[in-house]
Order: structure tokens, then C-alpha cells, then sequence
């Protein structure tokens, strides 16, 4: 049985949420639990990025920081106000993981569509619009339709949207999907300057180097429940020593030999060879150097986000939850 997490709630919190689960009924009556006593929190002005493999629950969490779906039980505040509530949702904007666009529109016209269901005022759409669609990298002036864009382009219209009204949380449901590198790098820029600018930005995504590059904190989920939770450089700064030797031209007895033993990968033409044990390095080292091998170079291995994603995702203990399923709520 998982600890449950009950973090400190800091001064300042937009977004509270303390023992959340979320229980639905098969159509053959089972109860199943689709998040079990989840609890984190973010800070106003903060990056936070939420983890986990297909199915773990990220979405549902996301759906209840909406108020698009109502908890089993526990309890949670959005900006100060009640989940779900009308001046909560006012405040946020969102980007889910596979939005829908009426795509005989051109951006602008979806953006107009957009700006009169919040309520931005008609006087102050033109201009809104425009510097919105500047900031995603899509041209103010194109009529094109949308049937007509990439799925990156989507993406961004997706984004422009979401912050459209200038909303002080932001929530992104695997926002980086279907963006090249180019594309990518762009969207961060944006969350950073969201960020200086005050926002709050809650994200979930698969792409763990941007996950490490943008947040302070992260919440782990593995089968609804919350493996992890905390500062992105506490999570790294946990101890962990190895090291890698980068060689070429190793000879294959020992390509095989340290293959079996699980110690080496092969990249290219180069093959790198990790020693846990401190001790073992020199000697690790002078094999290869009496091979006849090239020694590229010896390093430290620094812990990274995706090692302790992992380690969480296929460690952690068992669960009674399952993954996507048809249902109905648990009353």
C-alpha cells in the first residue's frame, strides 16, 4: 500500500487538491478506481508537470481541476474558488490532448468564435486575436482553413485559443504533440514567458526533457496513484552514482561478455559501457585500454528526470485500478 502524499499547502496556491479519487462502474458493475487519494499542489506564477503512461490518470485529474468531471471524493480550489465553479473556469485556459476544430473556419474566425464565448469584448478582439496568433508562430493575415493545416499548425491554434483571454491557469494536455523541434522549442519559449508574465501553467506530457527544462515541480501517476511528488531538482539530486565509458572498436569477446552482463549499449559506432561501483571504474577502464579499443571518454552519469520516471512507472507496487474502459460513474 502507497503512503499517501499530503503536501504543505504554500502561501499562494493556484491549484489545491487534497486526497482526490475517482470511481467509475463498469457495464458489467464492477467499481473500478481510476485515481486513488491524489494530492499535490501549485504555486502561483509556477510550471508543474504531471507524469505518467497511458492510462495512468492524467487526463481524469485534469478533467476535475476543470469541473468537467466531479471527484469520487477528497476536495480541491482552483484560483481560490471551489472545483468546478463558474469563477474558476472563467480564469482558466486549456488545451486538450485531441482537441476538435470546426475546420471550415479559417484561425481567425475560430479565434473570434472563441474570444465571444469568453466574453472578450468585440472592440478588443482584432487586436487580441492578431497579437495571440503572432505569439504561436501562425500568420495574422492567412485565410487559410483550417482542414487545410498541419497537425503541428493545429496544435497551435489549439494554444492561441487557450490563451486567447489571458486566463491565469493555464492547463495543457500533452501539449508538445504532433510539433517538430522547431515547433517545440517554440511552445516552450511561450510557457516561459506565460510564466514570467505570472501565469500559472499545469502541462502533462510524454516528452520528459521538456518536462525537466520547463517545471519546478512534478507528480508522478502510475495506475491513479501519485508514486512521486516534488521538486524537479530534489527528484535529480537524489543519490545515485555510475558512470560511462565511451569506447570504439571494442573487441567483440568483450562486447559479449559485458553484453550478457547487461553493462554496455551500443550507439553507432561507438559503444558505452556503464560501471555502477566507483571501484570497478579503473579496472573497467584498463580492459578496455589493453583491448586495443579507443577510449572516447569517461563521465559521470547524472540522474535524469526519465530514470526516475521510470523507475516509479515499472517498480512501484501494484494497483487495483484499471486502465481506459467503458463505464458510468460509481455512485
Amino acid at each position: 500500500m502507497i503512503e499517501r502524499i499530503r503536501p504543505n499547502v504554500p502561501q499562494g496556491s493556484a491549484l489545491e487538491l487534497t486526497d482526490i479519487s475517482k470511481r467509475f462502474r463498469t457495464s458489467w458493475g464492477k467499481r473500478v478506481e481510476v485515481l486513488t487519494h491524489v494530492g499535490f499542489n501549485v504555486a502561483q506564477g509556477t510550471v508543474y508537470g504531471l507524469l505518467g503512461p497511458n492510462g495512468a490518470g492524467k487526463s481524469t485529474t485534469l478533467k476535475i481541476v476543470l469541473g468537467l468531471m466531479k471527484p469520487s471524493g477528497g476536495e480541491g480550489r482552483v484560483l481560490g474558488e471551489p472545483l468546478g465553479s463558474v469563477a474558476a473556469r472563467q480564469r482558466i485556459g486549456f488545451l486538450p490532448e485531441n482537441p476538435y476544430f470546426y475546420d471550415y473556419l479559417s484561425a481567425r474566425e475560430f479565434l473570434d468564435t472563441c474570444a465571444s464565448l469568453t466574453g472578450l469584448p468585440r472592440q478588443n478582439r482584432r487586436a487580441r486575436i492578431d497579437t495571440t496568433l503572432e505569439r504561436v508562430g501562425l500568420d495574422p493575415g492567412a485565410g487559410l482553413r483550417l482542414r487545410k493545416y498541419s497537425k503541428g499548425m493545429l496544435q497551435r491554434i489549439g494554444l492561441a485559443q487557450a490563451i486567447l483571454h489571458d486566463p491565469d491557469l493555464l492547463i495543457l494536455d500533452e501539449p508538445m504533440s504532433g510539433l517538430d523541434p522547431i515547433g517545440r522549442r517554440q511552445v516552450r519559449d511561450l510557457i516561459l514567458d506565460l510564466k514570467r508574465e505570472g501565469k500559472t501553467i499545469l502541462f502533462s506530457s510524454h516528452i520528459l526533457s521538456d518536462v525537466e527544462a520547463l517545471c519546478e515541480r512534478v507528480g508522478i501517476l502510475v495506475k491513479g496513484e501519485l508514486r512521486r511528488e516534488g521538486r524537479v531538482a530534489d527528484l535529480l539530486g537524489e543519490s545515485e552514482h555510475r558512470y560511462e565509458i565511451e569506447t570504439r572498436n571494442l573487441p567483440a569477446t568483450l562486447i559479449r561478455q559485458w553484453k550478457e552482463k547487461g553493462w554496455i549499449r551500443e550507439s553507432g559506432d561507438r559503444i558505452l559501457l556503464t560501471v555502477q561501483d566507483p571501484e570497478d571504474l579503473g579496472e573497467r577502464v584498463q580492459q578496455v585500454l589493453r583491448s586495443g579499443a579507443t577510449l572516447l571518454a569517461v563521465k559521470p552519469v547524472h540522474r535524469s528526470l526519465e530514470d526516475v520516471f521510470l523507475h516509479h512507472a515499472e517498480t512501484g507496487p501494484p494497483s487495483t485500478s484499471m486502465g481506459p474502459f467503458v463505464g458510468r460513474e460509481a455512485a
